[in-house]
C-alpha cells in the first residue's frame, strides 16, 4: 500500500505551505521527507495522516483517496517526536489503545501487542508506566502503538530528534531492522537530519519552501545531486563558481578537467566536490591556498583553504603532521568525483 500527492497545495491564512506537491510513494517503500524547518515536510505528513485538509489537490494510500477521510478511517500509524504516550498507562495499554479504539476483540488485542512489543524489543516491559522507561524506550513503545494496528502506511515525524546521538544511531538500526521485516509496509519519515535520510530511506525528497527540489535515491542525491540546495543539505560540499571551457573548468586561475557535458564553454557554472574526496598534496585537479582553518575530529582533519578568495574544504584521514594555520597547501581531487551543476539548475530556477 503505497502514497501519493496528486499536485496538494496546503495554505494557512493565504500563506502556501506547500506547493503542488506531485509525489509517490511506492509500496513497500521508505521515502525521507528531508529539508530545512518551514519547508513543508511536516505539512506534508500531515495532510496524509488528515490532519491538515488541503486547499486543491488530491491524496490516496493505496487506490484510496482518502483526502475527505478523517484520520481514524485512513489505515495509518503514525509516530512522532515527543511519544505522546499516555502517562497514566501502563506500557501494554498504550500499545492497545489503537486497536481499543477500533473495537478489535480482546484476544485479538493481547496478540497483536504481544507481537508489536516483541518486535520492537519491549516485550520485558509491557506492566511498566511510560515515566519508568528511559527516552528511546519511550519512543520504541510508540512505534509499538503504531505497528499494532497493522497500518498499510507508517508515518514518522521526527521520531528520533529528541534522543541523544547514541540512542538516535540505535534507535536508527532498529528501525532499518523494522523495514526489513516489514516489506509491505510503506514509510513516510519526516527528518532534518541528513544521516537519518541517508541510513534508512529507499529514496528522499529534498525539501526548500514548500517545493520538492529534488527526488531520488540516498546514492543518487550525494553522488550526482543536480542543485546547489541539494548537494549542500545532503552531505557537506564544496561548491565552487567555475567558468565551462573546451575540455574542463577554470577556477581561481586553476584550470580543471571535469566532465562539461551538457553545459556551453563560456557558461558559467557551479564545481561540486564532496570534501572527503578533496586530497593533501599534489594530483590532479590541482588547487593551492592558504591554510585558514584546521580542526581535529577525531579520525579526521578538516581542512578550510582559502583559494582565490573561495573557502575549500578538505577532509582528511588524521593526519600525524598536520600544517599549520597560514601555511600555503596543496590540493588535489579526481575529475570523476566533481559534479558540474548548470548554474541555472543550480539556483533551482
Amino acid at each position: 500500500m503505497g502514497i501519493r500527492f496528486d499536485s496538494v497545495t496546503v495554505a494557512y491564512d493565504g500563506n502556501v505551505v506547500l506547493d503542488a506537491l506531485d509525489l509517490t510513494v511506492e509500496p513497500g517503500e521508505v521515502m525521507a521527507l528531508l529539508g530545512p524547518s518551514g519547508s513543508g515536510k511536516t505539512t506534508a505528513l500531515r495532510a496524509v495522516a488528515g490532519f491538515v485538509r488541503p486547499v486543491s489537490g488530491r491524496v490516496f494510500i493505496g487506490q484510496r483517496d482518502v483526502t475527505d477521510l478523517p484520520p481514524y478511517r485512513r489505515g495509518i500509524g503514525m509516530v512522532v517526536q515527543q511519544y505522546a504516550l499516555f502517562p497514566h498507562m501502563r506500557v501494554a495499554d498504550n500499545v492497545a489503545f489503537g486497536l481499543k479504539a477500533q473495537k478489535a476483540p480482546g484476544g485479538e488485542i493481547r496478540g497483536r501487542v504481544a507481537e508489536a512489543l516483541e518486535m520492537t524489543g519491549m516485550a520485558a516491559y509491557a506492566r511498566r508506566y511510560p515515566r519508568e522507561l528511559s527516552g528511546g524506550q519511550q519512543q520504541r513503545v510508540a512505534i509499538a502503538r503504531a505497528l499494532a494496528i497493522r497500518p498499510g502506511v507508517l508515518l514518522l515525524d521526527e521520531p528520533l530528534s529528541a534522543l541523544d546521538a547514541q540512542l538516535r544511531s540505535g534507535m536508527l538500526g532498529e528501525l532499518a531492522r523494522l523495514h526489513r521485516e516489514l516489506p509491505d509496509v510503506s514509510m513516510l519519515y519526516v527528518t532534518h537530519d541528513q544521516v537519518e535520510a541517508l541510513t534508512l530511506a529507499d529514496r528522499i525528497a529534498v525539501m526548500d519552501r514548500a517545493r520538492v527540489r529534488e527526488c531520488g535515491t540516498p546514492r543518487e542525491l550525494y553522488r550526482a545531486p543536480r542543485h546547489e540546495f541539494t548537494a549542500s543539505f545532503v552531505g557537506n560540499a564544496n561548491l565552487l563558481p567555475v567558468t565551462v571551457g573546451a575540455g574542463g573548468v577554470s577556477f581561481g586561475g586553476a584550470e580543471l578537467k571535469v566532465s562539461t557535458e551538457g553545459i556551453a564553454p563560456g557558461a558559467r557554472a557551479t564545481l561540486c566536490v564532496r570534501p572527503h574526496l578533496v586530497g593533501l598534496g599534489p594530483g590532479p585537479n590541482q588547487l593551492s591556498g592558504r591554510l585558514g582553518e584546521i580542526q581535529w575530529r577525531g579520525a579526521t582533519h578538516r581542512l578550510y583553504v582559502d583559494v582565490g578568495g573561495n573557502r575549500v574544504m578538505a577532509d582528511l584521514r588524521e593526519l600525524r603532521e598536520p600544517p599549520s594555520h597560514g601555511d600555503v597547501v596543496t590540493l588535489h581531487f579526481a575529475p570523476e568525483d566533481a559534479v558540474l551543476l548548470n548554474a541555472e539548475v543550480g539556483h533551482g530556477q
